[in-house]
């Protein structure tokens, strides 16, 4: 029976399904859930770090530029932990007792450490279904937690979504007892 799930969301299609593939199968098991998002600078939308390449700017432009960055940094922070509360808030009002927790770093390996740290029973993920070079270039973090999670993991498969179909809870199986 699973107690404790972490749900690994960003702010793609995808991810309104994985969270509610997620609650789902926490108010079937009346399970806690930790909403976790990762912040990369390869995420859509993350502000870019300023480029000084090849030319001589002064210390003072250098420093205004780096002062934007790090403030477009803090808003966008803001407004995904403003996402997690949403979805936190969502899962109150489901039933379910929720926390959120953003993070920096690799995603995959974030993703397995807060579950080994957190002691979950189950990792939910999202799956884009890439294969062969996009899988490749572009990474799996599904596939980096599928083989190295400390716990079972389910994932939800994008183009599942995409046809319109809700995951169901009942399609998990719990580990044997």
């Amino acid at each position: 029976m699973f107690k404790r799930i972490l749900v690994a969301v960003d702010r793609s299609e995808l991810s309104e399904g994985v969270f509610q593939g997620a609650l789902q199968v926490a108010k079937a098991m009346q399970a806690e859930m930790m909403i976790l998002h990762v912040l990369s600078q390869e995420e859509p939308g993350a502000p870019e770090p300023p480029m000084i390449l090849g030319m001589d700017y002064s210390s003072a432009l250098s420093a205004e530029l780096w002062q934007s960055y790090r403030e477009q940094c803090a808003i966008f922070e803001q407004n995904q932990m403003n996402y997690l509360r949403s979805l936190a808030e969502k899962a109150t009002e489901e039933g379910v007792r929720a926390e959120c927790n953003l993070s920096y770093g690799s995603p995959g390996r974030v993703i397995c450490n807060l579950a080994r740290s957190w002691k979950a029973d189950l990792i939910v993920v999202g799956r884009r279904g890439y294969s062969g070079l996009s899988e490749l270039f572009l990474g799996s973090v599904s596939n980096y937690v599928l083989h190295r999670a400390p716990c079972s993991v389910l994932t939800i498969q994008g183009e599942t979504l995409k046809k319109g179909s809700q995951p169901q809870a009942n399609q998990v199986a719990a580990p044997p007892s």
